[in-house]
Formats: structure tokens, sequence, C-alpha cells
């Protein structure tokens, strides 16, 4: 096929647009004949010229302002013929801009014809930089070429084709006018044929008949009244394409922007042309000048489908656009993906029975809430270890069979010791991430927020605030169908239950298509704040004992059935394992999966001789798995192991044990000695790739509780200042400068991958928490630990060695916010301690360094070399200190030789900030600003918190 370049190229033409020969007046074939082309050097100022420098005086004379403008901005095009128009720095407020257009016309020609000639090659240049657009530049080339060969024939026509080639560069990038303003651009470029020739055709006097010579002034006065007209409409288009760089010399010129009024009066001036023409020309003149118009209205057609046709391509990149930004949301949305985890939680638990849950669809309690419009809210309620979680899996899986195509069915699970998913902020993140997912409209209500303010808005101090406002308005969205919100382990929400509580109790009172369950232990505080939900079912696994009990029954014969193939059981084995199990759970699904576990350590042989070690209950239980590892060979490593598990921000990787450990250093190059070690810790612990839990919370609060002293002989601040401590040992040890290999100072965050093997897997965590640790120890309990704390001592040596190169990796873990709240935290454990001063001036000006180039390291981890060093000042001591890595070629000196009272720049309005207040305790921050919109930032990391929008002045 034809590309649409050669099709509008056939259509088109490619006539050379000259003034015929007179001879040929008389033809009348509907295209006009080129003459040759004449020499532009030797080529006199003939009658069009002429009519088109008056036209352009009396526009002049009519509208200064507008011509003035026009000219500031041919002067810039002069100047900058080869910039970028997307290069500030070249492209800067036209306002300063000189008008260099010369008043002379012989001089004025030739600035034109440079105009004319640089605007054509813009349009090439223009059209090898968009090739993602390939149907609408090819389009625009080919008029590019029909504007080429008219100006080649007729080099005077430069002042008259000037403004069609910044109609090409407005037709190229028509979203950005009004479509009014872009229709007439057309009509007029459209018709600049029959404009060229309408004065060679009617005035020349050759062909006038002798009788019309005294109409002939009249004629001639209403054709340059014309070509002024079209001059003004082409300038008025260029200054409103121009109009954010013209500034205050454009205010008055674009603020009318009557484009329809403009275009009727050429056309009313056409028509008196074409009236005045008909009294005393020749009819071969006026058909000649009839087959140019109807010629020009082709030319209309075509030229509108080329800006319909680049508008399309430029409309599908801005939803690809779009698309990639919202998937960019999404990731940032995205802290953890529920259905994820739900699978890994099904496969921890050994997988999902059908015939264990399936009881619940068959009662009472859950058919009232699922069938009635008006109970929207069920709470599961029952005990640890009672089977809550995989009942609301198989909860989930039922629903999704039934609800059809169009319902959404969104859920989360909690769990108490993964700050990915212990906060009520992060339940609301994982639910609104998937209902995206189902129905992607729903991503608007995000984006409102997250264009302003980027990822903070789901991490910062404010994002509960302003997810509850989104998620609220999603449910709320007049496209959403019957919708479930499923909510496990509420008991396991850390952060901010009662928020979570309260706003689960109101929205499930609101919207009857939105329907919710959650599940919980049997806890007082969330039956009192459920218990305002109107509408609410509360379905409790105890008072449902008969089929909680039938579902164990079938847990227990599944687990036995796979013990007895696994281990090859006799029928005299399998039965008093069966007997056991089901005379002792209690109910309890933990409790028969826990005795499992431990049944598969001891001989078949042994089997029955032992199964008397497991009493009923899991505290019982959990109190026989530690009487065993206190009698094991490998106690003390187990104690420690379990003690750094129970008290570490997040689950660990075994690299990260293995630092954090001090007994498991002889096995650190030895993983799977490491894996077994874990398998001697009861059942308390499992490892899903790499990565050790807590098998429930319960076992948590079993260790830290009936098992304290055992696996905290020192006391648990003991037990952090060895985290602390280990993770300072093994920072000091890995962190190194550009210790990903990135070697671009500017590298960006968005494109760093995580090399195999990480040289950070060892320390990632200790980067991140190490201060936390050191905050939860006591250092008034231990003099000879206190020394860490004193000039000379471990801290002191770490910053001064190592804090660049912590901030490089708090960048690659992507937690600079996080370091610039450890460092708060490090300067307001360490203020008045004895021997400490040069420790307290240290970090507090490592505080300044890292709230002052926050952002830049952030944004490229090795600008903490760069741009951190270059413009701290001459007196700081990190830069004082890190003077072996400053960039030799950078001459460059400090401004200042000390912090200034600047603590830290906060970035994000897109204009002038005309207002700023602090809140009554300091702790936040309102800016507003010009860009109508009001920030809100925390005063202490410089995050924004939250962006207010609507404002008009």
């Amino acid at each position: 096929m034809a590309s649409l370049k050669e099709k509008i190229k056939a259509k088109l033409g490619r006539k050379k647009l000259a003034t015929p020969p007179v001879s040929e007046a008389s033809s009348t074939s509907a295209t006009p004949h080129a003459s040759a082309v004449p020499d532009p050097a030797a080529s006199p100022s003939g009658l069009p010229e002429r009519l088109w420098n008056q036209a352009y005086d009396q526009a002049n004379a009519v509208d200064s302002s507008t011509v003035n403008a026009y000219e500031t901005i041919l002067s810039a095009r002069l100047i900058w013929k080869d910039a970028d128009p997307a290069d500030s720095s070249q492209t800067a407020d036209l306002a300063l801009q000189q008008n260099k257009i010369e008043q002379d016309p012989d001089k004025r020609r030739t600035q034109m014809r440079r105009l004319v000639q640089d605007g054509l090659r813009r349009t090439e240049k223009d059209a090898q930089v968009k090739q993602g657009m390939e149907d609408g530049i090819q389009a625009a080339m080919a008029v590019k070429e029909v504007v080429d060969s008219a100006v080649q024939a007729s080099p005077q026509a430069a002042l008259a084709w000037v403004g069609v080639c910044f109609a090409l560069e407005i037709l190229m990038n028509p979203l950005t006018q009004a479509s009014s303003n872009r229709q007439g651009i057309t009509y007029v470029v459209s018709r600049m044929d029959w404009y060229w020739n309408l004065s060679s055709l009617l005035l020349d006097e050759n062909t006038t008949e002798a009788h019309s010579q005294g109409l002939r002034g009249e004629l001639e006065k209403n054709i340059i009244q014309l070509y002024a007209k079209l001059l003004l409409y082409q300038m008025k288009s260029v200054c409103y394409y121009h109009r954010r760089r013209l500034s205050i010399l454009a205010r008055d010129l674009v603020k009318l922007e009557n484009w329809d009024g403009e275009l009727s009066d050429i056309q009313a001036a056409e028509a008196a042309v074409q009236k005045d023409s008909a009294q005393y020309n020749t009819v071969s003149i006026r058909t000649r000048l009839g087959a140019i118009a109807e010629t020009a209205k082709s030319h209309n057609a075509k030229l509108d489908s080329i800006s319909s046709a680049i508008q399309d391509q430029t409309r599908r990149q801005e939803r690809m656009h779009e698309t990639n930004a919202d998937n960019k949301c999404l990731r940032d949305l995205c802290s953890t993906n529920p259905r994820d985890d739900k699978k890994r939680i099904e496969e921890t638990k050994g997988g999902l029975l059908k015939d264990s849950y399936r009881w619940v669809l068959e009662n009472s309690d859950f058919q009232q809430w699922r069938d009635d419009p008006q109970s929207r809210l069920l709470w599961v309620k029952a005990d640890p270890g009672k089977g809550k979680t995989m009942l609301l899996c198989g909860i989930i899986d039922e629903l999704q069979k039934s609800m059809g195509a169009t319902g959404l069915l969104s859920h989360f699970f909690c769990q108490a010791n993964d700050p990915r998913i212990n906060s009520a902020t992060a339940v609301l993140r994982g639910l609104v991430y998937l209902l995206i997912k189902q129905q992607p409209l729903l991503i608007s209500h995000v984006r409102k927020k997250y264009d302003h303010t980027g990822k903070a808005l789901f991490e910062d101090a404010n994002a509960w605030v302003a997810l509850t406002e989104i998620f609220t308005n999603m449910l709320h969205d007049p496209n959403l169908n019957r919708t479930y919100l499923i909510i496990d382990a509420l008991d396991e929400c850390v952060a901010d239950l009662p928020r979570l509580l309260k706003f689960i109790a109101e929205q499930s009172s609101i919207l009857s298509r939105v329907k919710w369950i959650v599940s919980s232990r049997n806890w007082q505080e969330i039956e009192e704040r459920l218990e305002v939900a109107g509408h609410k079912v509360k379905l409790s696994l105890e008072l449902n004992a008969a089929s909680v009990s039938t579902a164990v029954g079938i847990f227990i014969k599944h687990k036995v059935l796979q013990l007895a193939e696994r281990k090859m059981y006799n029928e005299r084995t399998r039965t008093a394992v069966l007997d056991y199990l089901s005379s002792n759970a209690n109910d309890t699904f933990l409790w028969v999966a826990l005795v499992c576990q431990n049944l598969e350590k001891i001989s078949r042989l042994d089997t029955v001789a032992r199964l008397n070690e497991f009493p009923p209950g899991l505290d019982p239980v959990y109190m026989r798995m530690m009487q065993q590892i206190s009698n094991s060979y490998n106690a003390d490593r187990c104690k420690q192991i379990l003690g750094s598990i129970a008290i570490v921000y997040r689950p660990i990787t075994l690299q990260e044990l293995t630092s954090l450990v001090e007994t498991l250093e002889d096995i650190a190059d030895d993983p799977e000695s490491i894996r077994e070690i874990i398998g001697l810790c009861g059942s308390f612990l499992f490892l899903r790739e790499n990565t050790v839990y807590l098998v429930h919370q319960s076992a948590k609060d079993f260790l830290l509780s009936k098992a304290f002293s055992e696996i905290f002989p020192s006391g648990i601040e003991e037990a952090h200042y060895v985290i602390f401590s280990r993770s300072l040992q093994v920072m000091s040890r890995t962190l190194r400068r550009d210790i990903y290999s990135l070697r671009a100072l500017g590298y960006p965050i968005e494109q760093v991958k995580q090399p195999n093997p990480d040289p950070l897997a060892a320390s990632r965590y200790s980067c991140i928490y190490w201060v936390n640790h050191l905050c939860n120890w006591n250092p008034n309990l231990s003099a000879n630990h206190g020394i860490s704390l004193q000039d000379g001592g471990a801290v002191h040596e770490f910053v001064r060695k190592k804090y660049l190169y912590w901030l490089e990796a708090l960048s690659l873990c992507k937690s600079m916010s996080k370091g610039v709240v450890s460092i708060a935290k490090l300067e307001a454990v360490i203020q008045g301690r004895a021997n400490a001063s040069a420790l307290i001036e240290l970090v507090q000006d490592a505080r300044r360094f890292i709230t002052y180039h926050k952002w830049a390291i952030e944004s490229s981890p090795l600008q903490a070399y760069a741009s951190a060093i270059v413009f701290s000042p001459a007196h700081s001591l990190i830069r004082g200190l890190f003077k072996k890595e400053e960039l030799k070629w950078i001459t460059i000196k400090p401004i200042e030789d000390e912090w200034g009272a600047c603590l830290q720049t906060l970035e994000g309005h897109s204009d002038r900030v005309y207002s700023v207040a602090f809140s009554h305790n300091s702790t936040r921050l309102a800016s507003a600003s010009r860009d109508n919109t009001v920030k809100i930032w925390d005063a202490s990391s410089g995050e924004c918190l939250q962006t207010l929008e609507g404002h008009s002045s």
C-alpha cells in the first residue's frame, strides 16, 4: 500500500506556485502551470511582493502590538535557528528578546527567506526525531515539500510563506492550539495558492480590460486589505502558539482568542475581492481563480486530515504515556501483592482443603451476610489456631466462583511480624491495588493525588489520610459493581488498628453493594469498635464447635494420611496417631499442624510411644518444643536465633540472620547447615525463599512471654544491643563506594537492578534498622557497652569512615526517608551524653548533610560523592572526612563556610510559593503556591505528606 506521504503528494501535487505567463491566462485548466524558477538574487520586486509588503505595513498600522510580538518571535528564531524548542536555556521568556526584523523591504525579504529555509529544515528535523508518529509526520513532510517548491519558484513569496512554515509547526503539535484556530490555519494554508495568484491574475496590466482601469485602484486596495487580514491571522496564531513564552508581552494579544470572528473577516474580504473582480476581468481569469479555489478546497480537506492524523497519533502516544504512568503508580502502590500472600499462606499451611471449610457455606450466619442486602459486615472471630485464615481463603475462592464477571473481590492478610502487611495503611494499599487490577479505570482516583506527590503518597506520615479518601472515592464510584472486601487477622494489624476499625465500621454502614468480611481473635477492643457498625453479623467459631470439630477431623485425616505415606506407618501406628490427634486437638488446626511437624522428625518405631509428649493446647506444645531445644546440642544457637527473629522489625533472610547472630559466623558460608539449624528450632520457624518466618503470631507471643527468660537471659535490651553492634560490624565490613558498580554519577535509582550476588545481601536489614535497635537498648545498664556512644566509640568511627557509603546504600535500598529519621533518632539518643562532644557535633553535621542532600542522593545514589560534597559548606565535618571522595575535575569552591539557616529544601511546587505556615507543634509545614496547590510537609524528613488541590487564587 502507498504510504500516507505518497497519497498526499499525489493529491496535493508538487506544482510550483509561480505567477503564470500571460499567454496562459485563457487556459481553463484546473491546475496552474509554473514558470521557470527565477534567480533569487536577480529577481526584481514584482507586483505580488509589492502588495504583500504594503499589506504587511498596513497590518503594522492596524495592530502594531501583534506585529511587534510576531517579529520578536521571528527574531528569536533567527538567533536560535538550530535550537531545540524544548531547550529552556534557548527558549526563555520572549519578553526579553529584542525585535531584530528589518523595516526595509529588501532587508526584510532576506530575513524572511532565511526564516522559511530554517523553518523547512526544522520541520524535516522534527520528522526525523518523531519517528513514533509515522503517518502524521509523513503528511506534514509532504506539505513541507509543497511550501519548498513554492518558495523556490518565487523567492519574493517569503514574506507570505513564513507564516505557513510556522503553521506547519502548529499543525504538527495540534493539541497545543484551540480547535477553531487550528481549523482557521488549515483554511488559510490551503488557500495560499489562490491568495498568491490573485494579484497577478486580477491586476496584471496586460490582462485587465482597458475600460476597467478606473476600478483597478479599488480592487488593489481590497486585495491589500485581504492580505493584511491574512498576515494578522497568521501572526496572532503564531503568538498564541508561543503565548507561554511571550509572558506579559502577549497578555493582551491572546486574551480574546476570537478565531471564528477573525476567519469570518478573512472570508468577507475574499468575497469583496471576488465581487469587485467580477466587474472587469475576463471569463478565463475568473475561471482560473475558480479552479484554484476548487483545488484549495481539496487542499483544505487534506491539511485538515493531516492535523487529525497527528492529533490521533499524539493521543495514542498520550494513552501509551498514561499506561506507563498508571503502571508506575501501581508499582509504587504495591508494597505486597495480596494474591501472592494468600498463595504463600496456603502453601505454608500445607494447602487448602475444600472439605475443611465448606461447612461455612451452609452456616446460617454466613448465608445471612451473603444473601441479605442489609447485612454488610461479617466478623469471623476465634482464638488462635482455630483456622480463621484458611477459612477466609476458602471463602475467597468460593465467592470468586459465584460473583460473576462484573463483581470485584479484594482481600488482605495481616501478619504482625512483617512490616509490609501489619499496618492499617498497608491494608488499604493492598485492597486498593487488587481493586485496580480488576477494574483499571479506578486508578484515576489514585492518580489525582499520586501525580502531585509520587510514591510518598503511600509511605509518608499522612498516607492513611490520603488513602482513606482515595478508597472512599473508589467505593462510591458509580461504575463499581458488587464488591467484596475481606481482611484477615485484624489482631495482627499492629499500627493504627483503631483507625482501621473505625473506617471499616463507617464504610460498611453506607453502601449496600459493598460487603465486608473481617477476622480476628476474640479481642474486646475489636468487638467494641465494630459494635458501632450497623447491619453486621458475627460468626464465632467457638459457637460453631460442631462444624469446626468436623473440619478439624477432616484436616487430621488428611495430615495423618500424608504422614503414613511419608513415614510408611503400619495400620496400628496410623490408627494410634489418628486417635491421639482427634482426642486432643480441641478444634485447633494449628495444634494439629505443629504436632504433625514434630512427628515428621520422630522415627516411626517410636511414634506411638512418644505421642504423649504432645499435650493438648498451643502453649503446652510450644513449651514442649522449647524443652526439646534446651536439651539439644545446639541450644544456644537456636535460642539466639529465636531471640533475634522475635525482635527484628521484618522477616530477615538467611544471609541477614547470619550477620546478626554471632554463633552462626563459623557456618556463614554453609547455607545448608544454617537451614539445618533453623530446622532444629522446633516448629517455631519456617523458611520460604531463603527468608525466615515465625510459624504463627501465637508463637511470637509465647516467645516474648512464657519463654522470655530462656531466649533473653540478659534481657531484651541486651538482645537489641547485640543486633545493633553486629549491624555496625557488617556495615563497616561490606559498605564501600559504588557498591553496585553503577559508575555513572547520575545513574537514576529507577534503573538500578539488584546484582546477583547482591553485595548488600548481608547488610540490607542493618542499613535500615541499626538505629532502631540502638534506641531499644538501655545504655545505662552496661558501662562497657556505653563506650559505643562516646567519642572514638563504634558509632563515632562508623559515621567518620562509612557515612557516605551508608547513604549510598540507603538510596539503593530505597530507604532514604528512613535514614533521615534514623539520624534524627541518633542525635536524640546521644544528646547530653558524657565524653561525646565530638560525636554529637559530627552527628549534627551528618543530619544537616542528609536533610540537605536527601533528594539528590535518593534520586541518584552516587550523588553522595558528587553534588552532596560539592554543595556542602567548606567547614562541613562530613565534607572534610570524605575529601578523598571529591571529584578531582571539579574546581568550584563552596559559597558558604558553614551550614546556613536552610535546613533542607522542599521540592514539589511547579510555581512560586507565596505563603508558608507551621503547625502548632512544629511537626508539619504547609506551603501555598501559585500552581494552585497547598502542600503539607513533614518538617523532620522533608516528605510531602499531602497535596491539596482546587484553589484558584
